[in-house]
C-alpha cells in the first residue's frame, strides 16, 4: 500500500534524576556526599533511507519516544545515558509542524538526517552541590523532560520526470513500454490510484526517473476526481511529459483535453505550470481523425512546446521521445550546473 502522508508523535527521552548519597566504608568516619548525575534522555532523529519508498511503517505506529536516561547511583556514578532513536523515512519526505504546517526540513538526499525531539538532561547528584559551605547537601535534582512535538510528514517522489494527463491517456501504459514498472493498466477511468515510479534505462549506465500520476480532469484543484493531492509527487520533477489521447475512443477534444490539464496544474502551482513541457499524442495507432493529431499539434507549437506522436502499443515514435528527453534533461543539468557556479562565484 502507498502512503505519502502521516502523523507522528515524537518524544525525547527524559534526562535520569540525580541522587542523594554519602559515602560508608569502614574507617571513613566522614565520608561525605556521593551522588552521582542522571543520564542525558536519547534524541529521537528522523533519518532519509532510501530503500524506502512509502510511510505506511509509519502510519500504524505513530508514537516515537527515545530511551530515558538512567538515574544515578551511590559512590559517585552516573546514569548511563539514553540511546538515541533513528526513524527511518523515504527520501523526499517533508517535515511539517502539525499544528501550524509550518516546513520543518526537507529529506531529499540519501542518509540526511533531522533532529526531531531533543534529550532531557540528566539531573545533578548531590556530590555536584558540595561546596566549602556546604559540605553534606541533602537534596538532588531532577532529571528534566525530552522535547515532545507532533509532526505531520509527507512524501514527495524523487523524478527526473514527471507524466501528466487525464485518465486513460496512456501514462501507465507508456511507463510500462520503458520501463520495467508495471502499473494496472485497463479501459476504464482512474485505473491508477496511486503515483508509480519507472526506471528507464538508456544503455552506458544512463537512467532517468520517471513518475505516473493519477490522471487529472477538470477542477481537480477543487478535489473533482482523485482531485490534486498526488501533484506534488511531480513538484520536484525537471520535466513534464503531457499525454494527450488523440483517438477518437475517448469521445473528448484532445486540445479541450490539453487546455484543462495546463490549467489544473497553473491552479496547483505556478510553478509547475511554467516547467519544461513536452506534448505527446498517445494512441495513434488507433487515430481515425487525423485533424485530431494536427489540431493537438497546432496548440502546441502556438504555445512553443515540444511535440511529439506516439504509440505505447506498437512503439512507433517511443524510442525518439524517449532521446529527446534525455537530451532535454542534460540540457536542464547543464544549466543548473552553470547557475551554481555562477552563484558560487558572487
Amino acid at each position: 500500500m502507498f502512503i505519502d502522508r502521516a502523523r507522528i508523535h515524537v518524544q525525547g527521552g527524559d534526562g535520569g534524576n540525580g541522587v542523594t548519597a554519602f559515602r560508608r566504608e569502614k574507617f571513613v568516619p566522614r565520608g561525605g556526599p556521593s551522588g552521582g548525575d542522571g543520564g542525558r534522555g536519547g534524541n529521537v532523529v528522523i533519518k532519509a533511507d532510501g530503500s524506502l519508498n512509502t510511510l505506511l511503517h509509519l502510519r500504524y505506529n505513530p508514537r516515537h519516544t527515545a530511551q530515558r536516561g538512567l538515574h544515578g547511583e551511590g559512590s559517585n556514578r552516573s546514569g548511563r545515558n539514553g540511546e538515541d532513536l533513528v526513524v527511518r523515512v523515504p527520501v523526499g519526505t517533508q517535515i511539517f509542524e502539525a499544528t501550524t504546517g509550518d516546513l520543518l526540513h526537507d529529506l531529499s538526499r540519501d542518509g540526511d538526517e533531522w533532529l526531531a525531539a531533543r534529550g532531557g538532561r540528566g539531573g545533578f547528584g548531590n556530590a555536584h552541590f558540595a561546596s566549602s559551605t556546604n559540605r553534606a547537601p541533602r537534596y538532588h535534582q531532577e532529571g528534566s523532560k525530552g522535547d515532545e512535538f507532533e509532526l505531520q510528514l509527507e512524501l514527495k517522489l524523487l523524478a527526473d520526470v514527471g507524466l501528466v494527463g487525464f485518465p486513460n491517456a496512456g501514462k501507465s501504459t507508456f511507463i510500462s513500454t520503458v520501463s520495467a514498472a508495471r502499473p494496472k493498466i485497463a479501459d476504464y477511468p482512474f485505473t491508477t490510484l496511486e503515483p508509480h515510479l519507472g526506471v528507464v534505462d538508456l544503455g552506458d549506465f544512463r537512467t532517468f526517473v520517471i513518475a505516473d500520476i493519477p490522471g487529472l480532469i477538470e477542477g481537480a484543484h477543487t478535489g473533482a476526481g482523485l482531485g490534486d493531492r498526488f501533484l506534488r509527487h511531480i513538484e520536484r520533477t525537471k520535466l513534464l511529459l503531457h499525454l494527450v489521447d488523440v483517438s477518437s475512443v475517448s469521445g473528448r477534444d484532445p486540445v479541450g483535453d490539453y487546455e484543462t490539464v495546463n490549467r489544473e496544474l497553473a491552479s496547483y502551482n505556478d510553478a509547475l505550470a511554467t516547467r519544461p513541457q513536452f506534448v505527446v499524442a498517445t494512441k495513434i495507432d488507433a487515430l481515425d481523425e487525423p485533424e485530431r493529431l494536427e489540431s493537438l499539434k497546432s496548440a502546441a507549437l502556438k504555445d512553443a512546446k515540444p511535440f511529439f506522436a506516439i504509440s505505447s502499443a506498437t512503439g512507433e515514435g517511443v524510442r525518439e521521445l524517449i532521446n529527446a528527453v534525455s537530451a532535454k534533461l542534460d540540457e536542464l543539468s547543464a544549466e543548473g550546473n552553470r547557475l551554481d557556479t555562477v552563484e558560487l562565484a558572487l
